[in-house]
């Protein structure tokens, strides 16, 4: 005859299984991030960004030679000399895999475009990990934060601290990049839930600080009533910043943010950005690592493809309320 176990010892076991399978091969966030996983031999793992201006892709490259040093690894740190050339990454690519690289981590310019890059690797069994927009089919692993729920959590908050009434801006990311894509439909759900929340106008800025500027500038022309706006990602934000400012509309629009890069936190510190969202890229790509070397050195597989990192359980949202604890303790650019 069977054992029937309690209903709560049940619980506890499928609670410890889940635990144990969903635990991270690193600790902390931020720059307090480390790992105990070490290379059992010299590997060289590359991390290619999109380019070497936006603070995010810089977080990303810094993390990563941060997780050579403490994981035993040799780091190669590159960009398009071209920013955002989707071409030049997968050159990159190509002459890496003819050195004979072992890994990569890839910001991907392009979901479909870094393809021919992506393929090659496979071809020669090395495994790539992406962060931010994905290769077009699974790779080894997809990590970052899921920008499906960072675009939910702050446009909630942004709908809550409105009293779920308000005429809204939205700056997006590049047209077809998949992780913008992800952060607009978080949005656009988030704010669908309050009948009183209008998306007045909708339109790219290509994550990049002047053009937020000028596109929130044109919009603000003809929606001089707008409570809010959103920047999907902290350069836009901090672009239609300067923008209201420039409208005379200051204390009378909230602005809001994603990645609580280092201009953003002081934006927010200085009371003329409402909210951000801690994308961590330092972290992130630190995380790739260490999933990175665990299959160098024995074959070991993520969990699963999509691990994010960092999530909705690591308190991402940045404010006046906590922004001094972020800049002293949390910040991934310091």
């Amino acid at each position: 005859m069977k054992k029937i176990l309690p209903a709560f010892l049940f619980v506890v076991m499928l609670l410890t299984v889940f635990a144990a399978a969903s635990e991270l091969p690193t600790m902390g966030i931020g720059p307090s991030i480390t790992s105990d996983v070490k290379a059992k031999k010299r590997y060289t793992i590359a991390c290619i960004v999109k380019n070497s201006t936006n603070p995010y892709m810089v977080g990303n490259l810094k993390g990563t030679e941060k997780a050579g040093i403490d994981m035993g690894f040799d780091s190669v740190l590159m960009a398009p000399s071209t920013n955002d050339s989707v071409e030049e990454q997968v050159k990159i690519m190509e002459d890496l895999i003819q050195r004979g690289v072992d890994a990569f981590i890839v910001h991907c310019v392009d979901t479909n475009g870094i393809m021919p890059g992506v393929r090659k690797a496979m071809r020669a069994e090395i495994p790539v990990a992406t962060i931010g927009t994905p290769a077009a089919i699974e790779t080894f692993l997809r990590t970052g934060v899921d920008y499906y729920e960072t675009g939910l959590v702050v446009g909630d908050a942004i709908a809550q601290k409105l009293g779920g009434k308000g005429k809204v801006i939205i700056l997006e990311g590049p047209p077809g990049a998949q992780n913008a894509i992800e952060r607009l439909q978080g949005l656009q759900i988030a704010l669908d839930k309050y009948p009183g929340m209008e998306i007045v106008a909708s339109q790219t800025a290509k994550f990049k600080r002047v053009e937020g500027m000028q596109v929130a500038e044109n919009l603000l022309q003809r929606h001089k009533d707008v409570a809010a706006i959103f920047g999907c990602n902290d350069e836009m934000a901090i672009g239609a910043v300067q923008a209201v400012k420039a409208a005379g509309l200051e204390g009378k629009v909230l602005v809001a943010g994603f990645d609580g890069n280092q201009d953003g936190a002081a934006a927010i510190r200085d009371g003329d950005m409402y909210i951000s969202y801690n994308t961590d890229p330092f972290g992130s790509a630190y995380l790739a690592c260490a999933y990175l070397v665990q299959y160098l050195n024995d074959g070991a597989k993520p969990p699963k493809y999509f691990v994010p990192f960092p999530s909705k359980t690591d308190d991402p949202l940045i404010t006046k309320e906590n922004i001094a604890k972020y800049i002293s303790e949390i910040a991934w650019w310091k």
